[in-house]
């Protein structure tokens, strides 16, 4: 009896995930994270952790580190200001509030993840493409100043090198210093067309 209790032991912690990819335990009532959905964490019903390679997990942890400023291991309101400062924007307290109310608890790694794995099942990646280029085009003019692309590449996230730029750029519809990111999606989405 005590030896198939410990292999069910083992086998449960062969099922868990591996160190980052750990839901963490849901808030207590005292402790919930203000300006993070204001609910009580729920636990996630599904292993949202099988959904990604382990590879796309750890770059999910790399950018939810990146947003989560002040290392508390939440999102709130004032990582999302600091986040999007950095990327010379300021949305309003009312669109911060509402991006974070998607979340049905505070924003800890594991309700990330889960939004992820809910907004990428079923996307068109070339509408994902097309509405990440958009959110910097403020004029809606479907044209991105070339050194802004250039300096978004080199500063944020993954750096890029001037060589992997270069690469970047080598087929990029650029004229005039300005990326078609209308044709860019298509681009790299399609492939050139013209051959």
């Amino acid at each position: 009896m005590l030896l198939i209790q410990k292999k069910k032991e083992a086998a449960k912690k062969e099922e868990a995930p591996k160190d980052e990819a750990k839901p963490a335990a849901p808030a207590e009532e005292g402790d919930k994270k203000e300006g993070g959905g204001g609910k009580r964490a729920a636990r996630a019903t599904s292993n949202v952790f099988g959904m990604f390679p382990q590879t796309q997990i750890q770059e999910f942890k790399e950018a939810f580190t990146l947003i989560d400023q002040n290392r508390d291991g939440f999102i709130d309101i004032e990582d999302l200001k600091d986040m999007f400062a950095s990327l010379g924007r300021t949305p309003s307290d009312k669109e911060l509030k509402d991006m974070l109310d998607e979340s049905p608890g505070p924003l800890n790694f594991t309700m990330f993840i889960n939004l992820f794995g809910e907004k990428l099942n079923g996307t068109d990646p070339e509408n994902s493409l097309r509405s990440a280029f958009a959110m910097f085009d403020d004029a809606g003019t479907n044209y991105l100043e070339e050194e802004y692309i250039k300096d978004l590449l080199q500063n944020m996230g993954d750096n890029f090198t001037e060589d992997e730029i270069r690469a970047t750029w080598k087929e990029a519809p650029i004229a005039a210093g300005k990326l078609d990111y209308e044709k860019f999606v298509q681009l790299i989405k399609r492939g050139n067309q013209d051959e």
